[in-house]
């Protein structure tokens, strides 16, 4: 199930009809937050009222032109504004760098995020710079350390299913960029990561420990309850405060744990996307936890 979504997430027709079809947007209002930057930021006020942190993300990857991913930078400045304007202390945004141009030129995608980097730094405000496949791996970390240097308030992302992550964690640990882990959302060879679940998870232990020790403000990106057991667990065997780290989590998703990691007096950090991009994300989504898709039927089943 999960190979066959992420098969259809890189279909352009089967895109282009559920990003025009407004029954679509029915089932995917759970999990986007909106197609504006305005919806987005009254999801963003209803969550720093509930205690939650946000991070912005305006939904777009593999833009193929300059003009494109100007298009993109611009939309995340604005986005930035509406954050400033809208005294939304805390909330960040998270950019992939193919959409600012990466796959076009490495040049222009790297003023694209200065322009951002910049900007968030002015706001007293920080940026996470999402990961993409294996491929972009190094590209991507260059970037951030790059950031980091000049402006540091970056947060590069790490995916536990990759064999190389360990060593990527140590020279993040070592130069203090912030990390925020996750298991991976991407297909990828066997060659690269671990096809099997139970060595992700245990991937992902092993670096959650790595970065508890030694990372600076750590990012548990997980809704695998199990691994958020054993997060505390750790931080508390470490003598670390709950407020020295923070969990990450998808708008949408597992919302009944959400509440509960805040009520333990975790800090919590959700994942908002918006746009009309959408398509890619969303089928991520469904092939990460089959009982997303479940949802989807059923609702639709109500209709």
């Amino acid at each position: 199930m999960r190979d066959l979504l992420l098969t259809l997430s890189r279909q352009a027709w089967l895109r282009n009809w559920m990003e025009d079809s407004s029954t679509a947007q029915r089932f995917t209002s759970r999990f986007v937050a909106g197609r504006t930057l305005d919806q987005a930021l009254k999801v963003c006020h209803k969550l720093q009222s509930e205690g939650i942190l946000a991070t912005l993300d305006h939904l777009g990857e593999n833009v193929t032109s300059v003009e494109e991913s100007h298009l993109s930078r611009d939309a995340y400045l604005k986005a930035l504004s509406g954050i400033a304007g809208g005294h939304l202390v805390g909330t960040t945004i998270s950019v992939k760098l193919t959409q600012l141009g990466l796959d076009v030129s490495g040049s222009h995608c790297r003023e694209n995020m200065r322009a951002l980097a910049e900007r968030a730094g002015k706001h007293n405000m920080g940026v996470e710079i999402d990961m993409e496949s294996s491929e972009y791996v190094d590209r991507t970390l260059a970037i951030a350390r790059d950031l980091h240097a000049d402006f540091g308030n970056v947060r590069a992302v790490i995916q536990a299913y990759l064999y190389r992550s360990a060593g990527d964690i140590d020279q993040l640990c070592r130069e203090q960029i912030p990390v925020r882990l996750c298991k991976g959302a991407y297909s990828e060879p066997e060659s690269v990561a671990y096809p099997v679940k139970a060595d992700v998870d245990a991937s992902y232990a092993l670096l959650m420990r790595k970065l508890f020790e030694r990372g600076k403000d750590p990012a548990i990106a997980t809704h695998d309850e199990t691994l958020i057991r054993k997060a505390m667990e750790i931080a508390r065997g470490l003598g670390l405060s709950s407020q020295t780290f923070e969990f990450q989590m998808l708008y949408g998703i597992r919302r009944n744990l959400q509440k509960e990691i805040v009520r333990r007096g975790y800090r919590l950090r959700l994942y908002v996307p918006y746009g009309e991009a959408w398509f890619p994300y969303f089928m991520r989504r469904l092939a990460e936890r089959p009982a997303n898709l479940w949802f989807i039927v059923r609702n639709l089943l109500r209709a």
